[in-house]
Parts: structure tokens; C-alpha cells; sequence
């Protein structure tokens, strides 16, 4: 008998999960995590300790899950992201593991309101946009789904930034989510590797007489674990986010000390520790850029010598690390796997080039999310080599092989070039999407339009050569979060009518079908929506100043801001609206609140003027009594996933209106579909595959499509539609002649001359006729309730599709090859218990 057999009795005894024993656990926490007594509870102190409670039982089902993983030897997938995007954690984990009404019960029993507690909670700033978001969707399903997975990501101190609005101003502070700690995650002090930059590469014998290459000097610091767990839907198993935080290597700078250099370690140390400081550093300066492709390689390198560790404690065979552990490169961030597999490999275990080769190409895949060969990344190989030198080196060695390999079949000159992963041009640059595509054994579109383009335009050439090597996976969104948790109350009436089987299958949702006509679930279904802006209107209030009707049109954009996304388009056409409504005040329209969110990168000056003029135009309709009510337009600042889980759920109609052939997929257009509310958008992304979902009938489409955007472009000439078009003229020439910023004369010229003698890039002004039709058309519609109501349900009912359920799915069929590590759910557990079947 072991003599920590006692022990481990005692680690593998789980806590009961019944009222009673959460209530002794929160009461635990408050006295002795929190030091907390009868008169100095806060309700911070509420939130942390039904965290902590909550915690308690994902580490009892962490560790079960662990053992799990172990016994079957199952192959793991490390999914690599430089942002996860995750929100508030204590909705959704109440939701899984099927506590949320226990713990509001327990709350009330005490005193304390449960509606409270979740805004004690700040969202969680690991990421910025679509790409985080989708990898903080895919932890739930791959957790729901019982698959060996795992997140890997970096542990920011400071989000991207806190969006401050001042004057119709974008202002950035600092987003110190951690201000209070986190107490979701749990810091691994015995799970640390080291990290190396700058120095040199030299060759030297072993003393079994092979000679192998070495990287020496340079600079060291730590890369620290710290663990979020995330559990399953209807499962005891939990998936772990991993992410790493960059300190100080103690002995490299001890020895400073020693020699009496204080500064110099100091300076060290704060440099190490700058690294996962914030989330995307601004790369307009050298500084910026340097410091991303640090943040880039930290990750790499911890998560692949943390799965080294994984797999070399339970196989001895290197040729076997294809059957054990993958590496999904969440778009080209984490592209640097490929070449620190290899350095792994080759270096520090001595296996031959053609045998790592073998393996890392076997190991890794590749999601790609643009369209535009412009937001490919790339780094200055000057800068590349000063910080990685082996890394360029092996990188030369595989991009000289992959050449040959193609001269070796006549590959022409011309087409070497464009799948070099070198680009020689006068500032050579390493691409680091043709590198992770060399690298890969699948890559994959993020939906059915975007992998086409990629396929025909982005890697045409890289498609030629390995046509099996690209799939499509269509995004999705975890309705757990989106629906169940954001929309309680409409999930509630989902449930009563057709049961719950739709939370693990969303498919099941196509039975509301049956009730779109019913005139009693529609009201139902309207009086749920309703609530929902009423609640919406009251945080626009508070945060705008503004006050809107909630029987009028919600009507929302709310993207990151960029110029493809097309927020300016939107506003052109609220501008129209407005001119017709003082040109005629009694005409008739349907009211309107016209919503934005998102926040414009520090950098991107057009995007964060073009937030300046939306506010400014609101400005002038809010307060002109011609429009009244008619038409509001508000700006919500600071937009992050607890407030997208108010907006969704209230609005009437969601604007996707990016140019065709620019957006990869898109997530929030599904998210305001599961949610009920009807789209207005270009043939672009996912917005195809919705449509096919949810029928021409109830969708609204308008807009050049990808290939008349190909045709038009040899000849479009936008000067000379403004020149030709009066409404057109009208709104530029409102926008150009200062009358919604009197105040700054000539502040918006710039966006004037973007549209016209700029070119317009993104074909506003083309698209503009087709989208004031579509709006029309829409303006009636929603003032047939009965109507507008049976489109509503219809979407709802058919997004069952876009479910990141089904996406995980195909990934781990189609790409990882793993199978699910299945469990009882405690539904099936109690069953078996009932029956006396166990």
C-alpha cells in the first residue's frame, strides 16, 4: 500500500453539489479565502466566493477528466490563440454545470439580490474581436462535446483598452480587468519553461559523435501557467484554458545583483514582464512590433514544451507524438509552431531532419480568417533574425526543401514567389501564413464563400499544389452562452414548447417552425423582446445620455470598426433619412433606433474619425425636434461580451453589411439570428450559408455580390456617382460642408474625399441604391407585427446550423482525428442511480 494512499483517498473524494453543500463551501470562502465576517461582506465578496464555490467543483471534474484522459491515453488537440474573448465566466459556468438555480435560491435565502452579482464580475480582457471569441465558443463545445482539448493563450494583465467616449471622441485607457484578482484561475507555480530571445546559433558534437545546432546567449525569462477551467454543458468533463505569463528568469538576473547592478535587473525584469502586459501592443512603431512577435513566440514555445512534458511522461517514442498530441493555429499568431516543433526536435532531441519533418507536418493545421492580402501577417526578416535566430534558420532550411521540391516538377519562377515563405522584395519579410501552410496538414476556410476564395484567389497556388490539404469548417457560436444564459427568459420559452433537447442539439430548434403562426406564442415571443430593449433602452440611458422608445425599430451595428465592416455606409444612409424627414416632417417612417458599438484599434485614425462623426450626427438628430422619436442614433462605448449579451437579445434587425468578399464569416450575425432578430446583409461570410438557412423570405439581401464587385472595379468611378445621384450629393455634401461639426471646420473632409476622389475601397457608393431599397422594404415589413413576428421565429428556429457544437465536431473528425472521452451526465448518472441499473 502506498504510503499516500491515504491521501489520494481523500483527493478523490468530490464535493456533494446540492444546495446544502454549496451554501457551507460559499460560507467557507467568505471567512477563510476572503477573510470576511458578518459586517464586512461586500458584494464583491458575494461574487468571489460563489466563484470560488463554483471553482470547487470544476477541479473536482478537472481532475476526474484528467484521469480520464490518462487511462485511455487519448490524443490531445492544443488549440493556440492569441486571444480568448471569454466575457464573465459566472453565467455560463452556473449554466453548465446546472446551478444557476441553486445558487439564486441560496442568494435569496441570505439576503442577497442574484441580479447583482453578475456585474461584480469584469469581462475578462484575453481578447479583442471575432477571433477571440470564436476560441472562447470553442472551449465550451470541445468541453460539451468530452474532447481531450485544450486552449492556450497568453494571460494579459491589461485588455486592449477601455473605450472612453469624450466630445464624439475615441479615448483608450487602461482595461486592468485584474484590478481585484481573477478568481476563476489557478496559478501552476511548478509548471514553468523557459523562454529565450536574441544570441546566437553554433554548431557542436555530442558525445555519441552527432553533430547537432544550438541556440546559446541572448536573453531568458519564465513563462508561468495559469489555468481558467471551463466545463461542459450536461457533462462532468472540463476543459482547460492555459495561459502563460512572462516573468523574470531569478537566475539570470541574481547575477546582476550580485555584481551590484541594480538597475540593469530591474529593467530586465520589467522588460520580461512587459511581454503579456497587454493585449496587441500598437505595431506603428518598432518597439510595438518587436514586442508581438514576442508575444507570439511565448506562446509557442510554452504550450509546445508544456505538451512535450505531457507526452514524453507517458511515451518514449518520438514518431509517436502524431498519435497524441495536434496543434490548431488559430489564424497565423501562432504560425511560429511550425518552426519551434522543428527547433524541438531537431535540437534538444536529436531527431533527423526528415523524421521531424514528418512529425510536425502531421502535428499542426492551420485556421485561416481573412480574405485580404493585406492583413496577412508578415515580420521584417531583419527583426525576426535579431529575436529568433534559429528560428530563421530552420525556416530557410524548410522553405529551400519545399522550393526545390517544386523546381523538381517544373513549378515556375513566378509561382515560386508567391509561395515562398521568403518574400524577397527590397525589406524582405517572413510570411508567416505561407509558413504555417507549408507547415500544415490541413487548412481550413471559416465558411463556405470565404474557403472558396481562398481557394480561387488568397492560395491559389498553395491550392494547386495540395488541393486535400484545404476543408471548410463554418464558424459557430455556443448557444449556451448566447441564448441560454444572454436570453433566459426566451430560452425559458423555447424550452415549455418543445422541450429542452434542443440545448445539446440545436438543430431541435427547427420545431419552432410549428408555432410561427401561433398568434399566442407570438405574443409570448414579443413581450420576451420587448423586456429585453427595455432593458437595453435603460443602459443607453445611463451610458448615452440618450433616451429611445422600445416599441421602435432596434436596429444594430456593432463590429470592431474598420472601413470593409461599413459602419460609414449605415450612417450615409441614416443621414439620408434624416435630410428626407426635415425635407418633410410629416412623411411616413418607421421609428428607428439606430445602435453602434466597437472599438477602433489605437492606431487606425479613419476608424476612430468615423466614430467621431457618428456621434456627431447623432448629435444634431437626437436633439432636433423634427424627428423627435422618429429616429435616434447612439454610440454605446466600451463594447465587450456582457454588453453584446444585451444588445443581441433586444434588437430587431442586425446590419451585416460588410463589401462581399471581405469578411471571413462573421459570429455576431449569428448570434442576433439565434436571438430572433432579422438581418439586413451582403452576400459575404456566413451571411450566405443564413440565408440558405433561414429562406430568401426571411432575409434581407442587397448589394454587389463577389463577382460583379470583380467586374465593376476595372471601371467604377465613385466621383461620378456622387456627381450624378442627388441623395448621394446631398448626404456627402452635408458631411464635407461641416453641418453636423460646425464647431471644426473641415474635420471630416477626409472622409469625404475617401469616397470620392479616394476611390472608395470598400464601394460604399455602389452598394449605397441597393441598401436604401432593402431598408425600405424592411421599414414596412416590421410594422406588420404579425409579420415581422413569423420572421423572427423563423430565424430563431433556423440557426440551428451555426452551433460551434457542430463546428468542434467536424474539426476533431475531419482535421484532429480524436474521439470524444465520453461520460455520464449527471442527468444520465441519476437515471442509472433511480433504476438501480449503475
Amino acid at each position: 500500500m502506498s504510503k499516500h494512499q491515504k491521501l489520494y483517498e481523500l483527493l478523490e473524494r468530490t464535493q456533494r453539489f446540492d444546495k446544502e453543500s454549496l451554501f457551507r463551501a460559499f460560507a467557507h470562502h467568505i471567512e477563510y479565502r476572503l477573510g470576511k465576517y458578518k459586517d464586512n461582506i461586500t458584494a464583491r465578496d458575494v461574487y468571489q466566493a460563489v466563484a470560488f464555490t463554483m471553482r470547487d467543483t470544476l477541479i473536482d471534474r478537472w481532475n476526474e477528466t484528467q484521469d480520464i484522459f490518462k487511462r485511455d491515453k487519448a490524443k490531445r488537440v492544443y488549440y493556440l490563440s492569441m486571444e480568448f474573448l471569454l466575457g464573465r465566466l459566472l453565467d455560463t459556468s452556473m449554466v453548465n454545470l446546472g446551478a444557476r438555480e441553486m445558487v439564486r435560491d441560496m442568494l435569496t435565502e441570505i439576503d442577497y439580490d442574484p441580479d447583482e452579482l453578475p456585474d461584480q464580475e469584469p469581462d475578462a480582457g484575453l481578447g479583442n474581436g471575432g477571433l477571440g471569441r470564436l476560441a472562447a465558443c470553442f472551449l465550451d463545445s470541445m468541453a460539451t462535446l468530452d474532447l481531450p482539448t485544450f486552449g492556450c493563450g497568453l494571460r494579459y494583465e491589461y485588455g486592449i483598452f477601455h473605450q472612453e467616449i469624450e466630445g464624439g471622441y475615441q479615448k483608450e485607457a487602461p482595461d486592468n480587468w485584474l484590478q481585484h484578482g481573477n478568481p476563476w484561475e489557478i496559478m501552476r507555480q511548478d509548471v514553468i519553461y523557459p523562454v529565450r530571445f536574441y544570441g546566437h546559433t553554433e554548431r557542436y558534437v555530442t558525445p555519441t559523435g552527432k553533430t547537432l545546432m544550438r541556440w546559446v546567449d541572448g536573453e531568458s525569462l519564465v513563462a508561468q501557467a495559469y489555468d481558467i477551467l471551463i466545463p461542459g454543458f450536461q457533462t462532468r468533463t472540463v476543459a482547460n484554458l492555459r495561459l502563460w505569463r512572462t516573468t523574470a528568469s531569478s537566475q539570470f538576473h541574481f547575477d546582476y545583483f550580485n555584481h551590484g547592478d541594480y538597475m540593469r535587473a530591474v529593467e530586465d525584469k520589467q522588460r520580461s514582464e512587459n511581454i503579456s502586459k497587454v493585449l496587441y501592443p500598437n505595431e506603428n512603431v518598432i518597439q510595438g512590433r518587436e514586442l508581438r512577435l514576442k508575444q507570439e513566440y511565448v506562446l509557442v514555445s510554452a504550450t509546445l514544451q508544456d505538451a512535450m512534458a505531457t507526452f514524453l511522461s507517458e511515451e518514449t517514442d518520438l514518431k509517436r507524438i502524431p498519435d497524441r498530441m495536434f496543434f490548431q493555429m488559430n489564424d497565423t499568431h501562432p504560425a511560429l509552431a511550425v518552426a519551434e516543433l522543428m527547433r524541438l526536435l531537431l535540437d534538444e532531441k536529436g531527431v533527423a531532419w526528415d523524421d521531424a519533418w514528418s512529425i510536425t507536418t502531421k502535428s499542426l493545421a492551420y485556421t485561416n480568417h481573412t480574405v485580404m492580402p493585406e492583413a496577412l501577417e508578415k515580420w521584417d526578416l531583419e527583426m525576426f533574425q535579431r529575436l529568433l535566430p534559429r528560428h530563421l534558420e530552420i525556416i530557410y532550411e524548410i522553405n529551400q526543401r519545399f522550393l526545390d521540391s517544386l523546381r523538381a516538377k517544373g513549378v515556375s519562377d513566378e509561382i515560386l514567389a508567391h509561395v515562398s515563405i521568403i518574400e524577397d522584395q527590397p525589406v524582405k519579410k517572413v510570411r508567416m501564413a505561407n509558413l504555417a501552410i507549408v507547415g500544415s496538414s490541413a487548412v481550413n476556410g471559416v465558411a463556405a464563400l470565404h474557403t472558396d476564395l481562398l481557394k480561387k484567389d488568397l492560395f491559389k497556388e498553395f491550392y494547386a499544389i495540395w488541393p486535400e490539404k484545404f476543408q471548410n469548417k463554418t464558424n459557430g457560436i455556443t448557444h449556451r452562452r448566447w441564448l441560454i444564459a444572454a436570453n433566459p427568459q426566451l430560452s425559458d420559452l423555447i424550452t415549455a414548447k418543445i422541450g429542452n433537447d434542443w440545448m445539446l442539439d440545436l438543430d431541435r430548434l427547427h420545431k419552432l417552425e410549428e408555432f410561427a403562426n401561433d398568434p399566442d406564442f407570438g405574443n409570448d415571443w414579443n413581450r420576451i423582446r420587448r423586456a429585453n430593449k427595455e432593458r437595453l433602452a435603460k443602459i443607453i440611458q445611463r451610458d448615452c445620455g440618450i433616451t429611445v422608445n422600445p416599441d421602435a425599430m432596434f436596429d444594430t451595428h456593432i463590429k470592431r470598426m474598420h472601413e470593409y465592416k461599413r459602419q460609414l455606409l449605415n450612417l450615409l444612409r441614416v443621414i439620408g433619412d434624416y435630410q428626407k424627414l426635415k425635407a418633410n416632417p410629416k412623411m411616413e417612417y418607421t421609428p428607428r433606433v439606430v445602435l453602434f458599438a466597437g472599438k477602433a484599434a489605437p492606431g487606425y485614425l479613419r476608424a476612430k474619425l468615423i466614430i467621431k462623426l457618428i456621434h456627431s450626427v447623432g448629435n444634431v438628430i437626437n436633439k432636433d425636434r423634427d424627428v423627435a422619436d422618429r429616429l435616434k442614433v447612439a454610440f454605446l462605448p466600451n463594447f465587450r461580451v456582457s454588453l453584446a449579451e444585451r444588445m443581441y437579445p433586444a434588437t430587431d434587425l442586425s446590419e451585416q453589411i460588410s463589401t462581399a468578399g471581405t469578411e471571413a464569416s462573421g459570429t455576431g450575425n449569428m448570434k442576433f439570428m439565434l436571438n430572433g432578430a432579422l438581418t439586413v446583409g451582403t452576400l459575404d461570410g456566413a451571411n450566405v450559408e443564413m440565408l440558405e438557412e433561414a429562406g430568401d423570405e426571411n432575409f434581407y439581401i442587397f448589394g454587389n455580390t463577389v463577382d460583379q464587385i470583380e467586374t465593376l472595379q476595372h471601371t467604377y468611378n465613385p466621383v461620378l456617382i456622387y456627381e450624378q445621384n442627388l441623395e448621394i450629393r446631398a448626404i456627402l455634401d452635408a458631411i464635407k460642408g461641416d453641418y453636423f461639426n460646425p464647431e471644426a471646420q473641415g474635420l471630416f473632409q477626409e472622409i469625404f474625399h475617401s469616397l470620392t476622389y479616394g476611390g472608395d475601397k470598400y464601394l460604399l457608393l455602389a452598394d449605397y441604391p441597393s441598401y436604401i431599397d432593402v431598408q425600405a422594404r424592411i421599414s414596412r415589413e416590421f410594422l406588420d407585427r404579425k409579420l415581422w413576428t413569423r420572421k423572427s421565429i423563423m430565424n430563431a428556429a433556423r440557426s440551428g446550423k451555426f452551433t460551434s457544437d457542430r463546428t468542434i465536431d467536424q474539426y476533431a473528425k475531419e482535421i484532429w482525428h480524436v474521439k470524444p472521452i465520453r461520460q455520464r451526465s449527471p442527468r444520465l448518472e441519476s437515471v442509472i442511480k433511480e433504476h438501480g441499473l449503475a
